[in-house]
């Protein structure tokens, strides 16, 4: 299990840069306009959105887990507490495959809890599902990692 940061930034080569020369690591995964970084320590998935025009640098917050049986569990858990506000499953998103719980906090920031379950990429041109709860955007608009 690994928290996720996702981020807004305005120049994505300037963002890698910075990051990479942060967390000493290069990137996960690159695409136009995307790029995550598998942080092993300390544990974290750092994902950046190159999106000038956003108001906020927050995207949105996550949870990466390994394991179906531990997305399940929180997705369970999230239900019995009324604070569920989706699930997806086998979703396309940031160039890979995933199955999520999303939450939404009072202020409303998104929370996801997620499992990859194919890190290939996806086609450029395919729609991909956006941190607005599973709503299909044009691929070049901000989805979430």
């Amino acid at each position: 299990m690994r928290l996720q940061l996702a981020l807004n930034v305005k120049n994505l080569s300037e963002a890698i840069e910075f990051y990479g020369k942060l967390f000493d690591a290069e990137p996960h995964k690159q695409r136009p306009g995307y790029a995550n970084f598998t942080i092993e320590n300390p544990p974290l998935k750092l994902v950046l959105f190159e999106n000038p025009a956003a108001d906020e640098r927050l995207n949105h917050l996550g949870v990466e887990v390994h394991e179906q049986n531990e997305l399940d569990s929180a997705a369970e858990r999230l239900r019995r507490s009324g604070i569920l506000s989706s699930e997806q499953t086998e979703t396309h998103c940031c160039h890979a495959t995933q199955n999520k719980a999303w939450s939404q906090e009072p202020q409303g920031l998104s929370w996801e809890w997620y499992r990859i379950t194919d890190d290939g990429p996806i086609d450029a041109d395919a729609p991909l599902a956006s941190a607005s709860f599973g709503k299909v955007q044009e691929a070049t608009d901000v989805c979430c990692a």
